[in-house]
């Protein structure tokens, strides 16, 4: 396990990368909710601003970040494919895990203060506020992880294929996307899908989001192998 560590401390020597800027982003994707929430009027309602979960969002460009800046360099210093994959994926579960607690436990402030005294839902959304500690945790976790899996998935297809291979795989993400709609619309099968979404509890979806996560962890895999720097 040594080499995967090696691979994770020389990822965090970009501390802007993994810490810096998903630190920025959350203080001023808050801060600029709050303002709005203040300027509007309180008709006692549920005022959700989602812009807090924004950082999730990051992780997408930093998984493709954390392969173009670094495996190159990696390869130059005789680490293995694997090791580069086990270090990488490793460092972004515990991060992610961070800031799953960290979500949750600004949620627990959010309620203590009234939604930080504008009664605003932030962090502590509803929907999954009233879920047990552990499941806000998992489900905050589980979409951090699959964002990353896109974006490192996405880099390791460009590193194998180039941009050819970039360019057909987002045509046939597309296309599927395209295929699932076009095929609820001609079944009329619109009514079964709101109702699967609307069934489904923070903890199936997290378990969801952990699946397509793991998918794309092993694509990833597999096309990394065959990767060049």
């Amino acid at each position: 396990m040594n080499r995967p560590l090696a691979v994770a401390r020389m990822q965090l020597l970009n501390k802007w990368l993994y810490l810096g800027t998903p630190a920025i982003i959350l203080a001023a994707s808050t801060l600029i909710a709050l303002a709005i929430l203040a300027l509007v009027p309180d008709d006692g309602g549920t005022r959700l601003a989602l812009s807090g979960q924004a950082v999730m969002w990051y992780f997408f460009g930093a998984g493709l970040q954390s392969l173009s800046l670094t495996f190159p360099f990696s390869q130059a210093m005789s680490v293995s494919r694997r090791s580069f994959y086990l270090g990488t994926l490793g460092l972004f579960s515990v991060l992610a895990l961070g800031l799953g607690v960290l979500y949750w436990l600004l949620g627990l402030v959010e309620k203590a203060t009234n939604g930080w005294g504008v009664n605003g839902n932030i962090f502590a959304i509803p929907w999954i506020a009233d879920s047990a500690w552990y499941v806000q945790i998992l489900l905050y976790f589980a979409l951090t992880m699959l964002l990353f899996m896109f974006g490192f998935w996405f880099a390791t297809v460009y590193r194998r294929w180039r941009m050819l291979g970039l360019t057909a795989a987002l045509v046939g993400f597309g296309l599927v996307l395209l295929a699932g709609v076009g095929g609820a619309t001609m079944t009329d099968s619109w009514a079964a899908v709101g109702a699967w979404f609307l069934q489904l509890t923070p903890l199936s979806l997290a378990g969801w989001l952990l699946l397509g996560g793991v998918l794309l962890a092993a694509g990833s895999y597999g096309t990394l192998r065959r990767a060049t720097p």
